[in-house]
């Protein structure tokens, strides 16, 4: 989206700024950017638990808690750069700023793996005694990954409302086309994530390393004039301290109608970041020979099934079941953004169930049959094959199809236009907060285990643990988890926010001022 100056037709009237949007035109550049970045990235980060045991020797559990720690912060970075890009630089040289950052991440992170001296030596076959990585070994990591937390802050929260900004909100084409923008966003986005868990992780691996405008009322409060404000000339506050612009007050609202659902989301990322993580540890110790002639698939190439449901999904949806739901329902897009974004939260939930299944029996046959040989960490590898994660990978990608565009979508429509930076940004902290909890949750889960008579739920080796307990338990707080989210849901009321208001559109400060005065007094006739 672009704006030109024009010339008023009264010679008396500054320049305004006109709109101009680009549409369909725009998408090959802002969806190549994105692709691009995830095919360096995605890749890596879905193999960074194996790169870490493996030639970072760290154990199992420090590399899980690492990496949670690592995505979270990439995520939680996001609200820096929603705000820098809202209210300082604009979206593109935010994108421009991030990418080369993003750039200088992988460089960094690559010399790790093709410079002996920057990792630990490799350990021997068989022996228990593993060097760990020297503190400067350690440090020259952890700069690559700062580098990456720089180019993620920039380019997740911009790029996708930068995006969506293409089209005009105020015509059918143009909301038809934010619509559709969502769903083949994501379907792009998965397919560099295909590529990136297939190819590069071989190469890596193998050849080398709701509330409505009567709601929340109070607030209103904060923007009656009262006999002690003082209001200038041009209708602002004297201080802005004791008094708010409507605008102002309606964007607290507006956070505050969101947050309950926010938070669920949180919970809701949690069995998604574990087949990230903890279901590549599972692919370690499971049959991944594919044919007769001996090649095994990489453990952290299994992620590309959850990938491949939502690349099948999207389209399927967006093309055949949205047109045939939308005479139905009567409502656009089938079903409301909150229904899809709950059909997401059974999806996680039968995840995690079938995931704590598939693990019961990948460690009853490890246990009852013959080892087919030892894993990278020690671990006897059970004769079950790999292909047993498709059922959970794919339920992921279910879960990611219907709720994760839908909560992208919520946020974009939700808030006001001069906010959308930092409402997709909101979706990126959701999964900040899910991957420090889910790291805490791990370390708990741990200590408090390894304590009890039943052994550590989450042992080195997953023969000698209980990672199908860990996985039940996730489960249950799921489901705790969409009884609340149904709950907040039934409370939110959906806010039509139009394109046309923005902080320049919104009058001037002395209409702002008359209309403190009206609600004063209706609130005060109330």
């Amino acid at each position: 989206m672009e704006k030109k100056g024009e010339k008023a037709a009264d010679p008396e009237k500054n320049q305004e700024d006109v709109i101009t949007y680009n549409g369909i035109k725009a998408m090959p550049f802002i969806i190549g950017n994105e692709t691009f970045e995830k095919l360096g990235t995605v890749g890596s980060s879905a193999n960074l638990v194996v790169y870490l045991t493996t030639v970072f020797n760290m154990k199992s559990v420090s590399a899980t808690v690492l990496i949670n720690v690592f995505n979270g912060t990439c995520s939680i970075a996001t609200l820096l750069g929603a705000f820098l890009s809202d209210t300082y630089f604009g979206r593109y040289n935010c994108l421009g700023f991030a990418s080369v950052a993003s750039f200088l991440g992988m460089l960094v992170l690559m010399l790790t793996a093709a410079i002996s001296n920057l990792h630990p030596p490799k350990c021997e076959p068989g022996s228990n005694k593993c060097l760990p990585p020297t503190v400067w070994q350690l440090g020259f990591l952890l700069s690559s990954f700062g580098f990456l937390v720089v180019g993620a802050g920039g380019i997740r929260p911009c790029n996708l409302a930068f995006g969506a900004d293409q089209f005009n909100p105020k015509t059918e084409s143009g909301k038809k086309g934010i619509g559709s923008f969502f769903n083949w966003y994501y379907l792009t986005y998965t397919f560099a994530v295909m590529v990136s868990v297939t190819g590069i992780v071989y190469v890596q691996s193998d050849v080398n390393w709701g509330i409505g405008l009567d709601q929340f009322r109070f607030l209103d409060k904060a923007a009656i004039v009262t006999s002690k404000d003082e209001i200038n000339s041009d209708g602002s506050a004297t201080n802005p301290w004791r008094i708010c612009s409507i605008q102002q007050v309606e964007q607290v609202k507006c956070w505050l109608r969101i947050m309950p659902l926010w938070i669920s989301s949180v919970i809701f990322n949690i069995p998604m970041v574990q087949q990230q993580t903890y279901a590549v540890l599972q692919a370690l110790q499971l049959d991944r020979h594919l044919g007769s002639n001996g090649f095994q698939v990489p453990a952290a190439t299994y992620t590309i099934f959850t990938m491949l449901s939502l690349t099948i999904w999207v389209p399927i949806y967006d093309r055949i079941v949205v047109p045939r739901l939308q005479k139905f329902t009567g409502k656009e897009g089938g079903f409301t953004l909150l229904q899809r974004m709950g059909i997401g939260f059974i999806f996680a939930i039968l995840c995690m169930f079938v995931s704590g299944l598939v693990e019961e029996s990948r460690r009853n046959v490890a246990l009852s049959s013959p080892s087919i040989g030892i894993s990278p960490k020690g671990g006897s590898i059970s004769a079950l094959s790999g292909m047993w994660l498709v059922p959970q990978l794919a339920l992921a990608g279910l879960a990611e199809a219907f709720n994760y565009v839908a909560q992208t979508e919520f946020y974009y429509k939700q808030f006001p236009h001069n906010m959308r930076s930092i409402a997709q940004s909101l979706f990126f902290a959701s999964h900040a907060v899910s991957s420090y909890l889910s790291g805490f949750l791990i370390s708990v889960v741990h200590h408090v285990s390894s304590r009890s008579t039943s052994g550590d739920w989450l042992a080195e080796d997953l023969n000698k643990g209980r990672l199908d307990y860990f996985y039940y338990m996730i489960g249950g707080i799921e489901i705790v988890n969409l009884v609340y989210f149904l709950i907040c849901a039934k409370w939110y009321r959906y806010t039509s926010v139009d394109d046309s208001t923005s902080t320049a559109e919104m009058g001037t400060q002395t209409e702002l001022s008359h209309e403190h005065n009206l609600l004063s007094v209706k609130l005060e006739s109330d």
